[in-house]
């Protein structure tokens, strides 16, 4: 009953914009609950809404040991190593990724940004109307996103 009131509680410090607080909540829980999916992930959002990139870094390393299928450490790890400038070591952290990952729109779409910032034009463009394809949201944030400036033009 202790995790859910302080999964409850972190999320509420979270919504409140209250990073330290939220992260506390989550630091109260005994050693063993520290390394379930359910926290890390929620410690995961805390870093990566506070841009602490290599905080977050190694949470996706937990994430991915705990679980080497399971896609979250994958996405946003690779997120975190393209935010830390780490472009060529973000794309090949998905590409050493679990299957899982073909089946998710994000990781195109992450793949045709990394692929534009490292000069791949044709790859980002193929890799971006895969996930378009697969969720028509992308089109519209990649309208907006600086790393395919050179990109959209032909999309």
């Amino acid at each position: 009953m202790a995790i859910e009131r302080r999964m409850l509680a972190a999320q509420g410090y979270i919504e409140l914009e209250m990073p330290e607080e939220a992260m506390r909540e989550l630091d109260e829980l005994p050693a063993a609950e520290q390394q379930c999916q359910e926290v890390l992930q929620v410690r995961l959002f805390i870093h990566m809404r506070s841009r602490r990139w290599r905080d977050a870094m190694r949470v996706c390393d937990q994430l991915r040991e705990a679980d080497p299928q399971q896609t979250t450490g994958y996405i946003h790890g690779a997120f975190c190593l393209h935010e830390l400038g780490l472009t060529r070591e973000a794309k090949d952290l998905l590409l050493k990724g679990p299957a899982a990952l073909l089946r998710e729109a994000t990781y195109y779409y992450n793949m045709g940004c990394y692929d534009a910032v490292l000069g791949n034009l044709d790859d980002a463009q193929h890799a971006l109307e895969i996930s378009f394809k697969m969720d028509d949201k992308f089109r519209e944030i990649a309208k907006y996103d600086p790393d395919l400036k050179e990109v959209m033009s032909v999309l």
